[in-house]
């Protein structure tokens, strides 16, 4: 029965150290006192808007274009035969390219 004050104790030692750790990353507030607003959800990418990307070059002007027409967090160039991911990610344009860099499809994932 006398471990069991020690154990208590090493129960709350770990939930210290892990109450100290869970602030790790989180941006500090900025100066006055403040807290910033969280920013609100959003990033989905909705390929319709950027439809009119298809059929030009993919020079950075045109994809920047179109990943802020689609409301995408980031955009990715999908040459011919390069290996990609196959993972869904709904803040993700994507810019199919034929051999040339011109624009074939735009979809989201």
């Amino acid at each position: 029965m006398t471990n069991i004050p020690f154990a208590a104790a090493g129960g709350l030692v770990v939930a210290a150290l892990l109450t100290g750790c869970a602030n790790q990353g989180q941006p500090p507030a900025p100066s006055g006192g403040l807290a910033a607003a969280p920013s609100a959800p959003g990033g989905l990418c909705n390929a319709q808007p950027a439809q009119s990307a298809v059929g030009q070059n993919s020079t950075a002007s045109v994809v920047e274009s179109a990943r802020v027409r689609s409301g995408a967090q980031m955009a990715r160039i999908l040459r011919p035969g390069q290996i990609i991911t196959k993972e869904f990610d709904a803040q993700r344009l994507n810019l199919e390219v034929d051999g040339n860099g011109r624009i074939l499809a735009v979809r989201c994932g």
